[in-house]
């Protein structure tokens, strides 16, 4: 079985665990004994939070809604480019205060900066919020 180590992603405490793989596939976990934050111990969703990865619902491709309504599969360049022109289009007509971003504890604390940054200084939006403020 071969094990590799990772950063638990469903808070920003960064809890270090090591991937069971069996054949290619997700089979369990391992705690990293000695990492300084989780020091050997994991919550529910680190022992169990691994199950997504394979689920048959997953979106593993971006999607484009068209004229129709309908969702169809772009590349990662096409669907890029989609969200850049929409946002900058909202932001020319109707100001950066507009658009409004929501963030997540499963997001590193430095993916959340990244975020703030992106929301303050490139669309002149102060609207953020973050699931873990409460």
């Amino acid at each position: 079985m071969k094990k590799v180590l990772t950063t638990c992603g469903y808070c920003g405490c960064g809890c270090n665990f090591y991937l069971n793989i069996n054949k290619g596939e997700i089979v369990g976990v391992t705690p990293k004994f000695d990492h300084p934050v989780s020091k050997g111990k994991l919550c529910i969703k680190g022992w169990q939070g691994f199950g997504f990865v394979r689920h048959r619902d997953r979106l593993k491709k971006p999607l484009i809604r068209n004229a129709a309504g309908e969702f169809e599969e772009a590349s990662w360049e096409e669907a890029y480019k989609y969200v850049v022109n929409k946002l900058s289009n909202i932001k020319e007509k109707h100001g950066g205060n507009s658009i409004g971003f929501l963030s997540s504890a499963r997001c590193t604390n430095e993916e959340n900066y990244l975020l703030v940054k992106l929301a303050r200084a490139v669309l002149d939006s102060n609207n953020i919020d973050h699931c873990a403020r409460l």
